[in-house]
């Protein structure tokens, strides 16, 4: 084995001048040494151990799916306006209880006596489903074709994960149950049924998602390596993390997490792609070690090796199966890399608990829940993996020599060929031409920048629509066909009192004259007039409260003694009772129902806000109300959009600080962190440039939906880095054998595949939402993401690590390292080719 020449003194752990931050170095590859030592030699055990925890997660655990939650309104603060007059409008329904529509219809004609008998019992049915406080009778559609009942249901926190899901079912398990009259259907709709078809729709596509990207990185891989086993020994780590880190995350989702649907599904894509880089991070490397044990040469001791980590390398030296030994040096020489990687990632997430908007501080525990978990796969459970693979192909190796009389060699798919490839010859020009590499990449990336200026966001209120086809979406139709009023989507204005309306209602004849004078709104419906046509004087309306009492408790079907006798007309009676949708139980919360000139989902009406929202308070001072507040869809985009603003602006700072400082303290550099994470924003802004290129301009679309900007930056970043790293400590690592152009040209060549596969990998998981979204809800959105980041991040491997970020590091030298100082060892590669002969070749790129 060829080894350095080196003082006595060094030899013997005493090196003759400081080297603190080598010492370091050798320190923290002997644990990773240990830890890939453990893996090999325990490879069953530690296979065995994921297994289960596999299975455990699966059976003990709550599906993500299940967890969802598709409203982006419901991820507003509390101190968020729409918020604050969510709170206010709390006794119509929105506080402990939710209402669930049950819309019944005939498709023959008029509802029959036999038909309204089987609704009654429907109705009885219906209460007596676990979490229905009751159930009440809305009353009959205008054209005498359907009923509308609403159950109240409880919505306290059950400790369930399955709470909705389970409410929902029994409601529909009821309506089968009931066996309704030929003719005659009910569907179960409202915001918590849509939830729960959402999630419905959301597990079938998650499961589309995990399958066609394992299938996609298979295959892949199986280009990559020339090999099915090693590709799926690569992926299965990270396809047992998804099975892990779903549950996980779905536990801390029953503990008061919120996981919106587009969370999960990137979720399922970081885990199988970023799991797969890591796992091509240590397989590249270990294929590197396997070529050199094949032809002989084997691990050496580095020059500037001390103490303890000189024997964990003296360890690797020992006799031993050239398999082990190399799946072990791989894991010395990469655990800190991937460690590294996976901390960049963490952090970047973990940054996410300072946004106000909890749509992003709930991403940050399931993204960093599940980086952790492939952070520990792919350090423990993919050693094992390769151990077991290659302990099968020694076996076999072992057969063909008893058989045959000579040893088998190591395939090409597992030990790489070692021939210069085209990052080797790509290397060779960069550190030959860095101005001009440097020059024309800021050029490019510029001009794609440009484009940023015509970004318009989009997509603000979430998936709230029916999946098509759904249980949910047939029973809005009905709504929206017999009973319009309460299938509109209004802005509700509203306003407290401090004594109730009943005893005085003259304010809600000049509130309702004054909302309609703003010009603000198409049509104004309240306690005076609930289904908008048809009025009732203010002293009507105080007389029939004086007769009936509470409109609330009033039956659907009067009988005669509710009617006096005759002296309450059945018009006035069924109007008066309607009005308990606008006036709280105690009579001193009131609400109107407002139209807006504008699509409530669209830009337009959430620039209308401000004026609604001045509007109402000048109107809450004037009739002498208390408080007041607008909810809805409108005001809660405007909320949204101001709090994700916010929080662009206030976090993005603090992920870059905390990456910085992480690549600082990987890189022992305080300068190399400044040009990584500029190369990250250049490639930020290319990216969004491009996508607003491809979605505003070319496709046509209205806007990029708004958390696009927010989740490109923080995944480029984090990923970025991940590349970033493995490059820059592959360089720093042939600079201490090379001259600083030679040590680039060599991490580059051998990097290379590995970066540029990697990116292939994680562009390709994400490219895969865009062909598993479908057409449902919610789909465009999965849409815009999932090909925003796989174009960013195949720009950023194919271009921003592989010829920007090398050619930088030649232009700046020695500046490269500062303050530290990187020592020169007088001594051959690893591979124990002598510097000089380094020198006069390109390294051998490893496809």
């Amino acid at each position: 084995m060829h080894t350095s020449r080196r003082p006595a003194a060094q030899v013997r752990g005493q090196p003759t001048g400081p080297v603190p931050v080598r010492s370091q170095v050798m320190r923290i590859d002997g644990v990773y040494g240990a830890v890939g030592r453990f893996c090999v030699r325990f490879r069953w055990l530690v296979v065995l151990v994921w297994i289960l925890g596999a299975i455990a997660a699966a059976t003990q655990l709550p599906a993500l799916s299940n967890v969802t939650q598709g409203n982006n309104e419901k991820f507003l603060p509390a101190s968020a306006p729409s918020a604050q007059a969510a709170v206010l409008a709390a006794p119509f329904g929105t506080g402990n209880s939710e209402p669930i529509p049950v819309v019944a219809a005939t498709s023959s004609g008029s509802l029959t006596p036999a038909d309204i008998a089987a609704l009654d019992h429907l109705q009885a049915r219906l209460a007596t489903v676990a979490g229905i406080a009751r159930v009440i009778n809305a009353g009959r559609s205008p054209d005498g074709e359907a009923e509308q009942l609403v159950a109240m249901a409880r919505l306290a926190g059950s400790g369930n994960p399955d709470y909705a899901k389970d409410l929902i079912d029994g409601l529909r398990a009821q309506i089968v149950a009931a066996h309704l009259p030929a003719g005659l259907s009910a569907h179960v709709t409202g915001d918590l049924a849509v939830q729960v078809d959402q999630q419905n729709e959301a597990g079938g596509t998650s499961n589309r998602v995990q399958a066609l990207s394992v299938l996609f990185v298979i295959l892949l891989l199986v280009c990559i390596f020339r090999s099915v086993t090693l590709a799926i020994t690569t992926v299965l780590p990270a396809a047992l993390s998804v099975t892990i880190a779903g549950p996980l995350v779905a536990e801390a989702a029953a503990h008061g997490l919120q996981v919106s649907p587009i969370a999960q599904l990137l979720l399922i894509v970081l885990v199988i792609g970023a799991g797969t880089d890591y796992g091509l991070f240590l397989v590249f490397r270990v294929r590197e070690e396997l070529r050199a044990r094949e032809h002989g040469t084997g691990a050496e001791l580095h020059p500037g090796t001390t103490g303890t980590a000189r024997s964990v390398l003296a360890d690797l030296a020992r006799p031993r199966p050239p398999a082990a030994a190399a799946i072990v040096e791989a894991v010395t020489r990469v655990g800190e890399s991937i460690s590294a990687s996976a901390a960049t990632v963490i952090a970047a997430m973990l940054t996410l608990l300072l946004a106000s908007f909890s749509f992003y501080s709930d991403l940050a525990w399931p993204f960093a829940i599940a980086v952790g978990v492939i952070l520990l796969a792919g350090l423990t459970l993919l050693p094992a993996l390769l151990s077991v693979r290659l302990s099968l192909l020694a076996v076999k190796r072992s057969l063909f020599q008893a058989l045959f009389g000579r040893p088998k060699l190591l395939p090409w798919s597992i030990q790489g060929t070692g021939r210069t490839g085209v990052w080797g010859r790509v290397a060779g020009r960069i550190v030959r031409h860095p101005i001009p590499t440097l020059v024309a990449g800021v050029v490019f990336f510029g001009g794609l920048s440009f484009a940023v200026l015509g970004y318009t966001s989009g997509g603000f209120g979430g998936t709230t629509s029916p999946p098509a086809g759904s249980d949910s979406a047939v029973g809005a139709a009905l709504l929206a066909k017999h009973f319009p009023q309460s299938s509109a989507n209004p802005t509700s204005l509203i306003f407290r009192f401090p004594r109730p309306v009943w005893a005085d209602a003259a304010p809600l004849a000049k509130a309702t004259a004054e909302l309609r004078a703003t010009g603000l709104f198409t049509q104004v419906a309240g306690a005076l007039n609930p289904v908008g046509g048809t009025s009732l004087t203010a002293a009507q309306y105080q007389g029939l409260y004086s007769e009936l009492g509470p409109p609330g408790k009033l039956p659907a079907t009067p009988t005669a003694a509710d009617l006096h006798g005759g002296l309450i007309p059945v018009g006035a009676y069924d109007l008066y009772r309607v009005t308990a949708n606008f006036v709280s139980p105690d009579g001193r919360t009131v609400q109107f129902s407002t139209g807006l000139h504008a699509d409530p989902a669209s830009t337009a009406a959430m620039n209308e806000i401000p004026a609604v929202r001045a509007a109402t308070t000048s109107i809450q001072k004037s009739v002498g109300a208390t408080a007041s507040g607008v909810a809805g869809e409108a005001p809660a985009l405007k909320d949204i959009s101001s709090i994700s603003t916010s929080d662009l602006k206030h976090i993005i700072p603090v992920a870059i600080l905390a990456i910085g400082i992480l690549l600082a303290l990987v890189l022992r550099s305080l300068v190399a962190p400044l040009y990584l994470i500029a190369s990250v924003g250049v490639s930020y802004l290319a990216a969004l440039g491009l996508s607003v290129l491809v979605f505003i301009k070319a496709g046509g679309s209205g806007g990029l939906v708004f958390f696009m900007p927010f989740l490109m930056f923080i995944f480029l970043l984090a990923l970025g880095e991940d590349y970033n790293i493995l490059v820059m400590t592959r360089i720093r690592e042939e600079a201490h054998r090379l001259p600083l152009r030679q040590a680039v040209a060599k991490a580059v060549g051998v990097t290379g595949t590995t970066v540029t596969s990697a990116g292939l990998v994680l562009a390709g998981s994400f490219i895969v939402l865009t062909f598993a979204a479908g057409s449902g809800s919610g789909a465009s959105q999965i849409r815009d993401i999932g090909l925003g980041l796989a174009l960013g991040i195949l720009m950023d491997t194919f271009l921003v690590r592989t010829l920007l970020v090398p050619s930088t590091v030649v232009l700046l030298g020695r500046w490269n390292w500062w303050p530290s100082r990187l020592r020169q060892d007088q001594a051959a590669d690893h591979d124990g080719v002598p510097v000089g002969e380094v020198a006069a070749a390109t390294a051998g790129d490893v496809p």
